[in-house]
């Protein structure tokens, strides 16, 4: 591990060199326990709508879960990190226009574990292109993230031209302040995990909130928390603002999500 197949074929250098060197592509990064996904539906229409934005044709997502799980039966896993990218080895930049046949690449590799760090992250001002799509362009996600590092942080934050927060680096971001959780708007990919917390907290009758969150706000909210595909982290500070690692909101953000089914691959 990590392994790869692409179109259900075990990759090859001159594959993966095809994805590399054209960088023109999305993806969706999942969970695989016991060969199901938690929103495995709502990663599947990110991958359709992608698709048919950035190439112009639809995405079989039937067989797109039918290579899923026979790359998880090849390697001989129930449990991994699974990673669907969407990409056209017909693809030409001079001809960029042109609808074409898209490749499915199936990388595998270890599954997260459920323990996850607290987060102190530094705020830059940024708004990733074409936020709405999770698309192969990560270098300016990397780029912030390793100068949060720089600057003795763990991960980056983006705040948009209006000031206010609307995303990290890989991940969502949620307040909470004290009787509801609140989930900063603004142009930022909506993600699986996201979507799936806030359906689980609605069934918990747990109150939610889609507003604009200005920075300047940050010290308002007693607590934060990032999510994402591998799973939820307190977040600590935001800049030079401290904020509570809540283990009882932890707690039940993880209720909340448990909530939420596994969808059989297969």
């Amino acid at each position: 591990m990590p392994m790869a197949f692409l179109n259900g074929e075990p990759a090859t250098a001159d594959d993966l060199r095809a994805l590399a060197l054209g960088n023109y592509g999305h993806f969706t990064s999942m969970q695989v326990r016991g060969g199901a996904v938690q929103g495995l539906d709502l990663h599947l229409r990110r991958l359709r709508a992608a698709t048919r934005e950035l190439f112009g044709t639809e995405l079989d997502t039937v067989d797109v879960q039918r290579q899923a799980h026979a790359a998880l039966q090849r390697a001989g896993l129930s449990d991994a990190s699974l990673r669907l990218t969407v990409f056209s080895r017909q693809f030409d930049y001079r001809d960029a226009g042109r609808d074409v046949a898209t490749d499915l690449l199936v990388s595998l590799s270890p599954a997260a574990t459920q323990a996850k760090p607290a987060l102190r992250v530094k705020s830059y001002d940024f708004v990733r292109p074409l936020p709405h799509i999770k698309h192969v362009g990560t270098f300016q996600l990397f780029h912030y993230r390793r100068r949060a590092l720089a600057d003795g942080f763990d991960d980056a934050l983006f705040v948009g031209p209006d000031g206010a927060m609307v995303e990290g680096s890989i991940w969502n971001l949620g307040l909470w302040d004290g009787e509801r959780v609140v989930w900063p708007d603004g142009p930022a990919l909506r993600g699986v995990c996201e979507q799936l917390l806030q359906a689980g907290l609605e069934a918990s009758g747990v109150p939610q909130q889609v507003r604009r969150v200005a920075l300047g706000e940050a010290g308002d909210f007693p607590a934060a928390f990032a999510c994402n595909a591998s799973g939820i982290q307190p977040v600590t500070a935001i800049d030079g603002v401290a904020l509570d690692a809540d283990t009882a909101l932890m707690a039940r953000l993880q209720v909340a999500l448990d909530r939420q089914p596994w969808q059989p691959l297969a």
